[in-house]
């Protein structure tokens, strides 16, 4: 019988040397880990190299016997992703800190709904998501963290709280926030348009 979960596919690999094993955990998670790190840095070519960087971590770690949290793949990888990322703005001085407060059962997206009109919602959804991306980067770092944490790897709340070394509530709060914020971009945005200029 053929290893299907991640622990199984972990076992394989660490116990009998399994690269296919290994390549199947990749590709599992390769989107979700790729989506945070393009979400962080904004840059395709950086993102690819810091995923590649993520996983050379992520090899020497496992073959070195660092890691050790069962059924938490996922999670631990992210965890090492986040610092490469971190490293990364560090040399780049793009961040100068890191740290600094919606309901489990709705999607991000689903929140920013507005009123626009079933025809062309197609061309109003993309419209949206490049909207968004340009002002998810104009969100405080730890806030644009769990917000990309949530969306893109659709880690919990629990999970998230843990990475960044921080209470369930404060990571709950800081999505609170990236949303509230996110709220009034849209709403400064839409004034902004109808009165053809900048707000003062």
């Amino acid at each position: 019988m053929q290893p299907t979960t991640d622990e199984e596919l972990v076992t394989a690999y660490l116990d009998e040397g399994d690269e296919a094993a290994f390549r199947r955990l990749v590709e599992r998670h390769q989107d979700r880990i790729f989506g945070y790190l393009m979400g962080m840095v904004k840059d395709r070519a950086t993102a690819h190299d810091l995923f590649q960087d993520t996983f050379e971590r992520v090899i020497d770690a496992m073959q070195n016997g660092d890691y050790s949290q069962q059924g938490q793949w996922l999670s631990w990888v992210m965890s090492i992703a986040r610092n490469a990322t971190i490293d990364h703005t560090r040399k780049q001085k793009k961040w100068a800190d890191m740290p600094h407060d919606v309901d489990e059962g709705r999607s991000f997206w689903d929140t920013l709904e507005d009123d626009a009109p079933p025809a062309d919602e197609e061309l109003h959804r993309a419209e949206q998501r490049e909207w968004l991306d340009e002002h998810i980067e104009q969100l405080a770092p730890e806030q644009r963290e769990v917000l990309l944490l949530r969306q893109e790897t659709d880690l919990t709340f629990r999970e998230i709280s843990e990475l960044q070394d921080v209470s369930i509530n404060t990571a709950l709060g800081r999505m609170r926030y990236a949303l509230k914020n996110l709220r009034k971009m849209m709403k400064k945005s839409d004034k902004t348009s109808l009165a053809g200029t900048p707000n003062a």
